[in-house]
Formats: structure tokens, C-alpha cells, sequence
């Protein structure tokens, strides 16, 4: 006989071994207790389960006797008359929400946003029952998954109640009740279920599922905002699994909350007392799934044994903005992506501020976003004047600096640099005069490239041929994929690009040195931005093209008050006046020194 005959017939023998005595010494012949039994009526009940505390669990037989099998005793213990039903549904609503709870699990299985729609006209569904799962898990010396049992149902005004019911005095609670924002409240109770659950079990496991569907017109860029999000308890700081690629975490902290994070819309689940550790958390992402992610949560609820015991949760199932989020003072404004550091609190401080203000007084956001770019470069034009006088000054040096150029061709670099950098000193310029205002609005630039993808109020908002400002305005469909670039044209990121294009031949003139030798690099930023922005939120394409086009119209108004021959006049006088070297020439002169006393060395 084989070796792996002979595995295999052991492995069948041990089996039966152990059948055998587990069914001898673990199910006994049911206990009839016939003072607490009542007689065999349309209303009769089957005895399961007889404790060692004399309780006795009985099953309501409102179903035929005949249907609550062996196999269902065996597997479900005192819930085996929960395991044969029809599903039906409950529906809660207010303005904002409609949800639909199934007795099946006893879980919500639809929750629909009624202010908004699909890019497609639909009704916005952010999850259904085919796309999710919600499986409380526990043990009675059977393994209860309560997302396979049907619980007893029971509505009133704003709430409902489903019970998994053992019989009227041992059974899960869970109530559902919702007010008028986009909050559920959540209770789980647990009455007399410490008779049920063994001593020495503290805990149970929560499973959360949902396949976030597509619901706006850029699937790619719905993806690059979906994910999971967590808030740890000790620190309040908001942390997130990779929105890039697939990634599994088991959490070792206590958490606030969980949020099943889409682009413009969230579901988060919120603990109040924190969920206990650890919390495993997975996200998958499948190229070729019609979901954007599988996002999938495991948290452990406590249980301390006692009488009708209550776990409160909450559910928020709503839109992702900011001001919303922030009023309920839990951290959830940081599931909108605005930026680290100082490019998060100009959007939070100023950006933000600034577009609700605007959004107050007119509908239509192509004027908002252009008042907004009127506002933001006027407030920028001191910074953008004194980095184009910087720029004239080096045009009108330009010629000499050539000079010097071609007359020290094929010597060294760095005495080409320190007799550049005299040149500069006694004209008074600081070459990086020009650079130094440009970092003021840096974190602006930034800002908005974070700002426009993840504000809903552009969602779905049209201007010109754009039908949605949140994603990519196409005016021709090629029918064929090109690589880094996609299968559209988006007419704002060809103006953008183009724009960029002569921005950067503008100031090419006035290079000098290094930057000059590096034009190239300065034209193929904007080619590589043309990939990149053709499938991104139109209204920033428009937003980039606007301040282009304003900057245009700045340097035109600064070029007809500004005047070069004054400036080289301006520089020719300072030249004739005695400098102080700067502590940056210093210490170039001291390199440059080094450098020479180093080679004199080598040479020797």
C-alpha cells in the first residue's frame, strides 16, 4: 500500500474514533423537564438545551416541528429555530438617508444617499446586500454566525428593533434607530445570554464587509480615494491602509472609528467607549472587479457576563464634506485628503473659507473657481512683482553673463560661478530673488492640486463642455488607450498644458547659466502634465489655466511699468559703489581656494 493509502486510512479511522465519542459523551438525549413543558399545541415547543442553572431553552415552533432538523440542532444548538425563514425588510428614512435592514442577519443591506445621484442619473446606493456583509459571532457551545440566522423584526416611528431569539428570555438585540443628520444609532443587547455563553468567553468578533461601487464617472480617480481609515483613541490621530495597492493591518491600539472611505462619500463605524484590540482591517483591490475595493473590517466586542448587557455603536453613512464631517467633533474632516503640513492648513483655513463664502452668494462653480483664482493672485501679485523685477534685473545682465560665459568656455566651473556671483554682487541682484517669492506661493499651487479632486460641492457641477468639474472633461473619445495618457482628450488640460507651454518660453529668455543649459526640462514638465492631468478633476485643469492666464495678464501690466533701461542704468551705478561680499561669496571664494590649493597638490 501506498504511503499516502495507508495516511489516509488512519486519518479515516481517527475520524470515526472521534465522531463516535463526541457523540456519545457531548449530546446526550435532549432533558425533558415535563413541570416547564406544555402540551403538544399549535403553539408547542421543542426542549434543546437544559443548563446547569435549571434554565430551560425552549424553541417557539410557530414553523413546523418537522423543519427544525437534527442537522440544525447539532449546528445552531438553542438557535436552530432561527435558521429557516423568509427574508424580509424594514425600511428607516429621514431627508438624507433611506435604509433598508434585512431579518436576515439582521443587518442594514442598503443604504441610499437621497441628496445625491450616480454619474450615471441613479439613485446613489453606497452599499447593498450583494456587495457587503455584517456578521456578529459568538459561541454557545455552537458557533453562531448571526449573518446566516433570521431575526424577529419590530418597527416603530424612527427605529428597529431585530431579535435573534433563543426563546422570549435569551436572544440579541440589535436597535436601530435614526434621527434627521446622517447618523445611526446602533445597540447591540444581549439578553440573557449570559446563561448561553460559556464563562469563560470575554469577547466577541464583529465582521464588516463592503464592495464599494463605482458611483462617479472616473473610475480611476474613485480609486485613488478609496480606502480604509481608522482613529486611534489614545491620540485621536488618523491613520489609513494604501490607497494604492492592496494592504492588510491588524491594529494593536484602540479605536475611535472605522470608515469605509470613498471619494466623495463615507461609512464609518463608531465605537463609544473605543473598540478593543486588536482590529484587523484589509483592503483589496482587483483591476478587473466592477468594485472599486473590498474593504473589510474584524473588531473584538467585549463581553463581561452581565444581565442585559448593552454595546452602543453608531453609524454615519453621508457625504465627505468638510464642514459636515468637522461638526461632529470626531476627527472625520481627515478623511478628506487637503495636504500635510501647511498645504493642508491653507486649505483648511484660507481655501475652504474662501469658496463656502463664495458658494453662498452664486450656483454656477466655473465663476466661483475663476473669483477664487482673481482672489488668490491678487493676494499673491506683491510676491509675483518682486519675483519679475528679480527676473528683469537678470535679463538685463543676461548679455554680460554670456560674455563671461564664452570668455571662461572650458575652464573651471566653480571660478565660472564665483566670478558670475561677483558680477551680481555689484550689481546689487540676488540671484535668487526671483526664486524666494516663488516659494511663497508654492503651497498655494500645491493646495489646489489637493483641494479640487476631493470637494463634493464640484461634483456632478457643470461649466462650458465640462458636464462635471470633479472628474475629466472629455470633448473627443479616441477609442483606443495610449499609454500615460488615456482614451480622451480633455480639452482644460490641453489649454493648461499649452498655457504652461508659453509661460515657460516667457521666462526661458531670461535663464542664464545652469537653468539655461536645462530649458529642455523646463518644455517636458508640461508635456508630462498633459498624461497626468487629462484623466484628473477638470476644475483644477481650469483652475491652472485661469492663473496662467492671469499671470500673462500681470506680467504684461508689470512689463509696461517697469523699465529696463532704468534698471540697467540703476545696476550700471551700483556696480561703481564699494560691496560687502555676502556671506554665501564668502564662502564660494573659500571653496573655490580649497579647490585650487587641492589641484596645486596633485599636480606637485
Amino acid at each position: 500500500m501506498k504511503q499516502y493509502d495507508k495516511n489516509s486510512l488512519i486519518g479515516f479511522v481517527l475520524m470515526a474514533i472521534i465522531l463516535i465519542i463526541f457523540n456519545t459523551f457531548f449530546f446526550p438525549d435532549p432533558l425533558v423537564d415535563e413541570k416547564n413543558t406544555i402540551p403538544l399545541t399549535e403553539e408547542d415547543t421543542y426542549i434543546i438545551e437544559k443548563k446547569d442553572t435549571e434554565a430551560i431553552i425552549q424553541i417557539p415552533t410557530s414553523i413546523n416541528k418537522s423543519a427544525i432538523s437534527e442537522e440544525l440542532k447539532l449546528t445552531y444548538g438553542v438557535f436552530a429555530n432561527t435558521a429557516i425563514g423568509e427574508e424580509e425588510y424594514e425600511v428607516l428614512e429621514n431627508d438624507k438617508l433611506k435604509i433598508t435592514i434585512s431579518n436576515k442577519g439582521g443587518r442594514i443591506t442598503s443604504v441610499i444617499l437621497k441628496e445625491y445621484q450616480t454619474y450615471d442619473s441613479l439613485p446613489l446606493e453606497l452599499f447593498n446586500a450583494d456587495s457587503s456583509r455584517f456578521n456578529l459571532q459568538f459561541t454557545t457551545g455552537h458557533n453562531i454566525n448571526t449573518a446566516n440566522l433570521y431575526f424577529e423584526a419590530e418597527k416603530s416611528s424612527n427605529s428597529v428593533s431585530m431579535k435573534l431569539k433563543a426563546d422570549n428570555n435569551h436572544y440579541v438585540e440589535y436597535v436601530y434607530s435614526i434621527s434627521s443628520d446622517y447618523l445611526v444609532d446602533f445597540n447591540i443587547n444581549m439578553i440573557g445570554m449570559e446563561d448561553l455563553i460559556p464563562i469563560g468567553v470575554n469577547y466577541m468578533n464583529l465582521e464588516w464587509q463592503m464592495k464599494t461601487p463605482q458611483t462617479e464617472k472616473s473610475k480611476s480617480n474613485q480609486d485613488m480615494y478609496t480606502g480604509i481609515y481608522y482613529q486611534e483613541k489614545s491620540n485621536n490621530e488618523v491613520d489609513y491602509l494604501s490607497l494604492t495597492s492592496s494592504d492588510e493591518e491588524e491594529v494593536n491600539a484602540k479605536l475611535n472609528w472605522v470608515s469605509f472611505k470613498q471619494q466623495f462619500f463615507s461609512a464609518i463605524f463608531i465605537s463609544e467607549n473605543g473598540f478593543n484590540k486588536p482590529t484587523i482591517l484589509v483592503s483589496n483591490k482587483n483591476e478587473h472587479s466592477k468594485f472599486i475595493k473590498d474593504l473589510s473590517a474584524k473588531f473584538e466586542l467585549p463581553y463581561t457576563h452581565r444581565r442585559d448587557e448593552q454595546l452602543n455603536y453608531k453609524f454615519f453613512f453621508g457625504p465627505n464634506h468638510y464642514k459636515t464631517l468637522e461638526s461632529y467633533n470626531s476627527g472625520f474632516e481627515e478623511l478628506i485628503p487637503l495636504g500635510w503640513g501647511i498645504f493642508g492648513w491653507v486649505n483648511q483655513y484660507i481655501i475652504i473659507n474662501i469658496f463656502d463664502f463664495l458658494s453662498k452668494y452664486m450656483s454656477n462653480y466655473g465663476l466661483i473657481i475663476l473669483l477664487l483664482t482673481i482672489i488668490i493672485k491678487l493676494a499673491l501679485s506683491p510676491f509675483t512683482y518682486k519675483a519679475y523685477l528679480s527676473q528683469a534685473k537678470m535679463k538685463v545682465l543676461k548679455p554680460e553673463i554670456d560674455k563671461l560665459n564664452e570668455k571662461n568656455k572650458g575652464k573651471d566651473q566653480m571660478k565660472i560661478q564665483q566670478e558670475t556671483m561677483n558680477v551680481y554682487r555689484k550689481a546689487g541682484v540676488n540671484p535668487m530673488g526671483g526664486c524666494l517669492p516663488m516659494l511663497f506661493q508654492f503651497p498655494i499651487l500645491i493646495a489646489m492640486f489637493r483641494f479640487f479632486p476631493a470637494s463634493i460641492e464640484l461634483r456632478q457641477e457643470s461649466f462650458l463642455w465640462a458636464d462635471d468639474l470633479s472628474a475629466y472633461d472629455s470633448i473627443y473619445n479616441l477609442g483606443f488607450e495610449i499609454p500615460f495618457y488615456g482614451d480622451h482628450i480633455s480639452l482644460f488640460t490641453l489649454l493648461m498644458t499649452i498655457s504652461t507651454l508659453l509661460y515657460t518660453r516667457m521666462n526661458a529668455s531670461m535663464a542664464t547659466g545652469q537653468m539655461a543649459q536645462m530649458k529642455w526640462m523646463m518644455y517636458l514638465m508640461p508635456i508630462m502634465f498633459l498624461g497626468f492631468f487629462n484623466n484628473y478633476a477638470a476644475g483644477l485643469s481650469y483652475y491652472y489655466f485661469l492663473a496662467n492666464m492671469f499671470t500673462f495678464g500681470q506680467q504684461y501690466f508689470m512689463k509696461k511699468f517697469i523699465d529696463e533701461d532704468a534698471i540697467l542704468s540703476q545696476l550700471e551705478e551700483n556696480k561703481k559703489k564699494p560691496k560687502k561680499k555676502s556671506k554665501f561669496q564668502k564662502k564660494l571664494e573659500e571653496m573655490q581656494r580649497k579647490q585650487e590649493e587641492q589641484m596645486r597638490k596633485r599636480s606637485k
